[in-house]
């Protein structure tokens, strides 16, 4: 954002402080979100992955939902702090339903056909969209409403929405993945996942489908966006760090029978993950 606004002359008006408050308030949402999944999630965990439960091992039931609650209080309370400053209604109301929705998750939505996995995946693809929104506030509040029909704000949505839409479409092939590698305790939990509903093989087409999709994506956004396009740096990072990678999680979900199989899988697709959050350092050189 620092790189973009500058282009266009505009003087960034979220402190560093407020935007570590958004950090803390993101953080710790998700946090609570991974603790309260974590102790719904003990039975199957024991037939999962038996030498990685907290719930009941490492720290007592009444302590996980503690930390449950600490950890919710400190996100919304933060959220809900900048909302008021902000005076933007519509936060305040989002930083109360996450946690509800992740609890809501973590209890019914989770053990369902696909809804579980959109709903992780949505929530996924919006934190980026945080950051832009708390930011373009303040400058309306400083510049006036017109700022929000700028050139600077419609390319500060764009390109995050491109952030957005990658990390939906990975986060979900993930999900995916995991309810492949997690399918012997889910069917003894009584869940209804899209590998226990349609079958492996069904499941293992939508990944690879999807891959496909991410991949075929990556290179229509290198053709029609001009500063990818005139990016001699881009066209490697795509084709080495993100289209190969890619390619190697397609052959593995095809390969993969075992559990511990489509754990790899899943584990690669963090690294993609990881490696399209790092494409930010060089998006961030088409600004200055």
């Amino acid at each position: 954002m620092l790189p973009m606004l500058s282009f266009y002359g505009i003087d960034p008006v979220l402190s560093h402080i407020k935007f570590m408050l958004l950090v803390i308030a993101t953080v710790f949402l998700a946090a609570s979100g991974y603790v309260i999944n974590d102790y719904f999630d003990v039975k199957i965990d024991r037939i999962n992955r038996p030498d990685k439960v907290v719930v009941g091992q490492v720290y007592q039931r009444r302590t996980v939902l503690l930390f449950h609650v600490l950890f919710t209080f400190i996100g919304v309370f933060t959220g809900l702090f900048l909302a008021y400053i902000y005076r933007k209604e519509n936060y305040a109301l989002m930083f109360i339903f996450i946690p509800v929705i992740l609890w809501y998750y973590s209890t019914t939505l989770k053990k369902q056909v696909l809804i579980g996995n959109l709903t992780i995946s949505l929530l996924t693809a919006l934190v980026p969209y945080f950051v832009v929104s708390l930011e373009f506030a303040s400058l309306g509040q400083v510049y006036g409403q017109s700022i929000l029909a700028s050139e600077a704000c419609s390319t500060a949505w764009f390109w995050t929405t491109g952030f957005a839409f990658f990390a939906f479409i990975v986060n979900l092939g993930r999900e995916i993945i995991k309810d492949m590698e997690d399918v012997k305790g889910d069917k003894d939990a009584g869940c209804t996942t899209l590998p226990i509903e349609m079958g492996m093989e069904y499941t293992r087409t939508i990944v690879i489908l999807l891959s496909l999709a991410s991949i075929v994506a990556l290179w229509v956004a290198y053709i029609v966006v001009p500063q990818l396009l005139s990016s001699s740096i881009t066209f490697w990072y795509f084709l080495v760090l993100l289209t190969l990678p890619y390619l190697v999680l397609i052959w593995l979900v095809y390969k993969a029978k075992e559990s511990n199989e489509f754990h790899r899988v899943s584990q690669l697709s963090k690294i993609i993950m990881l490696l399209g959050i790092l494409f930010v350092l060089i998006a961030r050189n088409f600004f200055i």
